[in-house]
């Protein structure tokens, strides 16, 4: 109103005056005018400063922060400390091969900036962070190599500050209201109060993956937009919304189109619309299609996969819900009655030019690959019956709920679904095969139940295309179901193209070792001919995350190259990388690089070649 009140008396000034003499007028009127709005604005801002030491206040004494405690066997999934300047490593067992590629290895993971400060007491009730939430952190390593040609090999360590990162870092204490697990009272209280002091739901915790597009690298999880990173220094730049032509979430897994490199997205929110995908250029520059794709819930979809011509959505019944929260029932939600169905749009389609595939029930939060083959798009997997996220239903114990879903699982012939109450969180590698002419789909397991498979990686060149290989973390069973979180004690190789013939042998080193789990159960059902898979053991108590693929500096082969790992070994709590030769897997890593502080497990990473700096 001030700035429209002082427009008038201009207009009306230059009317009434000669310009002389309405030039002194004008100084003066403006000193007056802006003085106005000057003090309007003190109180606007000192009414909201009020408001907000009030709102504090209120939060102060009706919300207590207290401690999630970590049990021993839960030790590595505890919070460190940043190591300041980039460290030289020095102590390396094996060789770095010399066509490894010059690069940053780099994971991302979840570290909270107030350890385990994460649940809220109140009178409304009880509400948490659930497991996966918590501050980004990236663990990132460089290998480059000097003048001689000689290895140097440096990490370092650096929380993603967001702007919530930065606003509680500055407050010196938890200060966003748990919102997402617990009483439904609570929740809506804490939603509320988030929103009017901080103007935002939840935090910006950007801690599940790093991505690169056009030479520029992205800190990510799919609750807000991806945050820009400065591969080097680790220091963050600036959200990345594509010219402010994006203003959703966005998904913690884009992918990069084959043949055009442009960068296929998808964002889901909480209230319509509630899914989202769009196209954005080769140069990072321009969002070239964007698309509602009406759907009727907000399915929280991780991950979307691209063949040459198409997008695949994956629609599971997980899903976020207010409505649900309101009536009293959880914000996030997995429905093992509700429905599941595979979607392939054209790279530019609309919501009509989906062609949706009815599949089994299933949460399918990995997509290995996906790709044309003559008529059918065939989609790969890491499939499981029920959803780790968010975790148990309100009221159930979550350590014994995790603890029985970690258990190794048998095949049962009287459950309809294959599976006994234990084991329910088993992800096993899957395809489907969606036949575009006729809407046929025909799915199957790919791999057994002796051994869980999470956090699925290919060589990257195949994104898109037909593929021999895939690999994947193998979940330890018994480690997991002991400590009531996941814990992966080694690494597969899927060989696509070839048929299972002998039961798997699980190496450490060139020793046999002891199974992941102890189940060995080869049968499959119906589901037809299981494929061959490879195995790398890491050492008794080693546990490995953010794993993936590193493809050989002029290799020719698919497999041509290693899988590097984050591994942390519990016994003397020293934190490494190893680096796997992927054509021979089940042999002792080529290089081990041990590292200046521990590494907390974590979730994905990627290797990248190394950028020139500036």
């Amino acid at each position: 109103m001030a700035s429209f009140s002082f427009a008038l008396q201009v207009n009306g000034l230059f009317h009434n005056h000669s310009i002389s003499h309405s030039f002194d007028h004008l100084k003066t009127l403006l000193s007056s005018t802006l003085k106005k709005i000057s003090v309007r604005t003190d109180i606007a801002k000192t009414l909201k400063s009020t408001s907000n030491r009030m709102l504090d206040a209120f939060v102060d004494s009706a919300f207590q922060f207290v401690s999630q405690p970590l049990l021993p066997s839960q030790k590595n999934f505890a919070p460190v400390e940043e190591i300041g300047e980039a460290v030289q490593v020095v102590c390396i067992e094996g060789i770095i091969p010399v066509d490894f590629r010059a690069g940053v290895y780099i994971r991302n993971g979840s570290n909270p900036l107030f350890g385990g400060l994460k649940s809220t007491i109140s009178i409304f009730g009880r509400s948490s962070h659930i497991w996966v939430e918590g501050e980004g952190m990236l663990h990132a390593i460089y290998f480059m190599k000097d003048a001689h040609g000689d290895w140097i090999i440096s990490y370092k360590n650096r929380y993603v500050e967001s702007e919530t990162f930065k606003l509680e870092k500055q407050r010196n204490k938890p200060s966003f209201l748990p919102a997402v697990e617990g009483d439904s009272p609570a929740i809506i209280a804490a939603y509320l109060l988030n929103m009017l002091r901080f103007g935002m739901v939840n935090k910006q915790i950007s801690s599940t993956s790093i991505f690169e597009h056009s030479g520029k690298f992205y800190a990510i999880t799919e609750n807000h937009l991806p945050q820009e990173i400065d591969i080097f220094t680790l220091e963050t730049l600036e959200e990345w919304d594509v010219n402010g032509a994006w203003d959703r979430p966005f998904t913690s897994h884009p992918k990069k189109a084959p043949g055009t490199g442009e960068l296929v997205i998808i964002g889901m929110d909480g209230q319509k619309p509630f899914i989202v995908a769009g196209v954005i250029s080769a140069d990072g520059n321009t969002l070239s299609h964007k698309v509602d794709l009406k759907f009727n819930r907000a399915t929280l979809i991780h991950e979307i996969g691209v063949t040459q011509k198409y997008n695949v959505i994956m629609d599971y019944p997980l899903t976020v819900d207010m409505n649900r929260l309101v009536a009293g029932g959880p914000l996030i939600k997995y429905d093992k009655e509700g429905y599941t169905r595979i979607g392939v749009m054209p790279r530019y389609g609309n919501a009509d030019s989906v062609k949706w595939f009815d599949v089994e029930a299933n949460c399918t939060l990995h997509i290995l690959n996906s790709f044309e083959d003559g008529n059918e798009v065939v989609v790969r997997g890491c499939r499981a019956l029920e959803s780790i996220i968010p975790g148990p239903d309100r009221g159930l114990n979550k350590f014994e709920w995790f603890s029985m879903g970690f258990k190794p699982i048998e095949i049962s012939s009287k459950n309809s679904n294959g599976f006994t109450q234990e084991g329910f969180l088993f992800a096993r590698a899957y395809e489907w095969r969606l036949n575009m002419e006729t809407g046929e789909v025909k799915e199957r397991n790919l791999t057994g139940t002796d051994f869980s498979m999470e956090f699925p990686m290919i060589n990257e060149d195949f994104t898109g295309v037909k593929h021999k290989y895939g690999y994947t973390q193998v979940l330890d069973s018994m480690a997991s179901s002991s400590c009531g979180m996941a814990k992966y004690g080694g690494l597969a190789k899927l060989y696509f193209e070839e048929q299972n013939k002998t039961p798997p042998a699980v190496r450490s080193s060139s020793r046999i070792k002891h199974p992941l789990s102890t189940s060995t159960s080869l049968r499959d059902g119906k589901k037809g001919q299981l494929i061959k898979v490879e195995y790398h053991r890491f050492e008794e108590n080693n546990f490995c995350s953010g794993s993936a693929f590193v493809p050989k500096q002029g290799g020719v082969e698919e497999d041509d190259g290693w899988i590097i790992s984050f591994v942390h070994n519990e016994d003397t709590n020293i934190s490494q990388v190893h680096i796997v030769d992927a054509r021979k897997f089940d042999s002792n890593p080529v290089a081990k690089v041990t590292l200046p502080q521990r590494v907390p497990y974590g979730f994905h990473g990627t290797f990248i070649p190394m950028p020139r700096e500036g």
